[in-house]
């Protein structure tokens, strides 16, 4: 219903947000559609008894429905993240900032772009990774470490275009060290635990993103657009 609520009404002119930070996952594609032969999901709070939120049902709710004018950002700090919106292209980056458009769409012709408008999406990781909930960042409390970055780069001025902020999140996020308690965008929660998590849930932690804290955050934040474009000449703005 929020999904909905969110372009509902939306004219020309108008600029949505949707932020998503929490658990993320993916499931069997059995239709073809999928590059990796997976969708990605949202896991809301209900998610055990009522299902996961899966990329297609995203796609149809927030992204098909952005007529001419409409510009819509997704920022999305989960698990499995890159592709949730569904998005035609995602944009392939190498760690020298060098990058090219991969094409997403589906075999089948299915379409999952927009009904003219503008839609981008910022995600923590690729589809294959997990993100990392940690205190390696702030120094004080633990934080989804994308968002942490992606506001980061903002108030450093390193959100002029959005190769530029894409650049700036991965390079914080590889120059973090390991001395942090990752849990996976919050693996901690889903185990019972609701606090600092202890040694048995960090290990679990550990255990289910691969220990990806021994040796500094793995996840390489992700951008997917509705259209390819120069992403070092087209300005970011919210």
């Amino acid at each position: 219903m929020a999904l909905h609520w969110l372009v509902q009404g939306c004219q020309p002119g108008d600029s949505l947000l949707f932020h998503y930070s929490g658990h993320g996952s993916r499931q069997r594609n059995y239709n073809g559609d999928e590059v990796d032969g997976y969708d990605e999901t949202l896991c809301p709070l209900d998610f055990e008894t009522q299902g996961m939120i899966v990329d297609d049902e995203i796609n149809a709710a927030i992204v098909r429905p952005i007529p001419h004018g409409v510009k819509l950002h997704a920022i999305i700090d989960a698990c499995h993240s890159g592709t949730v919106l569904d998005l035609p292209f995602l944009c392939r980056m190498d760690r020298s900032g060098r990058y090219v458009w991969e094409d997403h769409r589906p075999r089948s012709g299915v379409w999952k772009g927009t009904s003219g408008g503008e839609v981008f999406s910022f995600s923590g990781c690729d589809d294959d990774q997990t993100s990392a909930d940690t205190s390696a960042l702030s120094k004080i409390t633990s934080t989804g470490a994308m968002t942490f970055c992606f506001i980061q780069a903002i108030e450093r001025g390193q959100a002029g275009t959005y190769g530029s902020i894409l650049n700036s999140m991965r390079s914080t996020l590889r120059s973090t060290g390991s001395g942090s308690s990752i849990g996976g965008s919050g693996v901690t929660s889903l185990l019972g635990g609701g606090g600092s998590g202890g040694g048995v849930t960090s290990l679990l932690g550990m255990l289910l993103t691969g220990g990806s804290d021994t040796g500094g955050l793995r996840q390489e934040p992700q951008l997917t657009a509705c259209e390819p474009f120069d992403v070092y000449t087209k300005p970011f703005s919210l």
